[in-house]
């Protein structure tokens, strides 16, 4: 079975929310499986080639609407998973980031779409490569299973499948009407697509592709509400008979407290106990915090956006703060109005309250390693990865029950810890986080045996994409057989 993923992000190469983190290492779990899983993403001005050992495969012309563009595909392997980057002048090569003005993001990844096809035809010619699957990601590759549809009346094409797997249904890269007319793309005519969605990027994705998945259980339930499908309601319940939800998994390897590099004091389950502290001192005193082993410290790595929840937790954070004795430190940027408020909870409790404005890849790891409750008040979140980071380094998170929260975390049973992982709250409002999070620091002080009993249930908890990766290669299966 040969599968080819196309996608805008993927870690570590071009990494801005958790689809990066799902792309950079699902694959190389399906290749454990035995399927010949491969990447395709548009080589953005950012990516270093000498950092990641990537060379200059081959070009080809490539034909469209106004003429004949010069195609550059370039190679590196990452983790045994072949990933080729391609470039095209004046769409792909020169941004500056991942995502731009939308006025440059959708004709730039509407004419990716377009290439991912192209480039796997250039693989058959030049490898014998193709594959029987394409795998798209989100609505920046949408338009693929619609244009391998379109692409059926030849030979080459008929018996490849698709799949979309959707990150967050909050995104949809809609209105792209006159966008998909200047690239020359046929007309959408699936019935499903009334009412607009013929010109939606994300509908076209989950109309056209043979299966259609979420990136946990509980989300694949609530993207059929109106209040989490963001108006595309109705075409999801359409879809149900090929709709899955499959948990996210994390490369178990690679964030590990027992290998980790960055962290100050290397530890595991059995001695988290003894060797753990060293870390949270570590990152107390990087960040200017008294240096207390006995106060909780509280711990935020995200972006500053209003479905992150943030606008929630900055009351319940400063009300936690008067009334209890506890630390806070957030790593994240944003929403100017929220990167505010963190500065001025800072401001308002300097000897117990650190803000880094930015993302740091190195920070947010001391973070897991040395706090002992990580906040995740998401209103919604599709699947989330920062809670299993979390829990892999003994963090207990503090969640909303919500999507992939809901199914990760195991809310504390309040009693000698015979269950639990976390502790969870179901109302998205301020004052019951704050009751949680009271509830968290008290048994913290309170309820020493049973806090170590969840830390190291928690950081048992086996989050590879082991499980996850099988079911993919089922559904993969299912979509090539859907054509043969």
């Amino acid at each position: 079975m040969n599968v080819l993923f196309t996608s805008v992000e993927a870690a570590p190469f071009a990494k801005v929310g958790g689809m990066a983190d799902v792309v950079g290492s699902l694959p190389a779990a399906l290749r454990k499986l035995g399927i010949d899983a491969r990447l395709i993403m548009p080589g953005t001005g950012t990516i270093p080639h000498l950092k990641y050992n990537i060379t200059y495969q081959f070009s080809f012309p490539f034909q469209h609407r106004w003429g004949t563009t010069n195609a550059h595909v370039y190679f590196t392997e990452h983790k045994g998973v072949p990933v080729y980057f391609v470039q095209a002048w004046p769409y792909i090569g020169q941004e500056s980031g991942v995502y731009q003005e939308v006025s440059q993001d959708y004709p730039r990844f509407i004419f990716f779409s377009q290439l991912t096809l192209a480039v796997a035809w250039q693989l058959k010619q030049r490898e014998g490569w193709m594959p029987d699957v394409l795998h798209a990601h989100d609505w920046h590759t949408g338009l693929v299973p619609f244009l391998l549809t379109a692409a059926r009346w030849q030979q080459e094409w008929r018996n490849v499948g698709s799949l979309i797997t959707l990150h967050n249904m909050a995104y949809q890269g809609d209105w792209a009407n006159s966008f998909l007319f200047n690239a020359g793309v046929p007309p959408r005519l699936e019935p499903m697509l009334w009412n607009g969605k013929d010109n939606n990027l994300l509908a076209i994705g989950i109309a056209y592709a043979d299966y259609v998945t979420t990136v946990s259980p509980r989300y694949a339930i609530e993207i059929q509400s109106p209040e989490n499908a963001f108006g595309l309601a109705g075409l999801v319940r359409a879809r149900l008979p090929d709709l899955r939800g499959i948990l996210n998994g994390i490369d178990m390897d690679e964030w590990n407290p027992a290998t980790d590099k960055v962290i100050t004091q290397n530890y595991d389950a059995d001695s988290f106990v003894e060797l753990r502290p060293a870390n949270k001192a570590a990152l107390q005193q990087k960040l200017g915090l008294p240096v207390r082993p006995d106060v909780p410290l509280l711990g935020v790595v995200s972006r500053l956006t209003g479905q992150k929840g943030i606008d929630l937790m900055l009351p319940a954070v400063r009300g936690l703060l008067s009334s209890h004795d506890a630390q806070f430190v957030a790593l994240g940027s944003g929403e100017d109005a929220l990167e505010y408020g963190l500065w001025g909870v800072q401001n308002d409790f300097g000897d117990r309250a650190r803000f880094v404005n930015t993302y740091s890849e190195d920070v947010a790891h001391l973070i897991y390693a040395g706090s002992d409750i990580f906040l995740m008040p998401s209103r919604f979140e599709p699947c989330g990865t920062s809670q299993m980071f979390a829990m892999r380094y003994g963090s207990l998170p503090l969640v909303r029950e919500t999507g992939g929260l809901a199914d990760t975390v195991q809310n504390y049973d309040n009693g000698a810890a015979d269950y639990g992982t976390g502790f969870t709250f179901l109302w998205s409002e301020a004052y019951p986080l704050y009751n949680t999070m009271r509830w968290a620091v008290e048994t913290y002080h309170n309820r020493k045996e049973a806090w170590h009993r969840m830390v190291q249930r928690a950081m048992r908890v086996d989050f590879s994409w082991d499980i996850s990766a099988r079911q993919y290669a089922d559904l993969y299966a299912a979509a090539a057989a859907k054509h043969r």
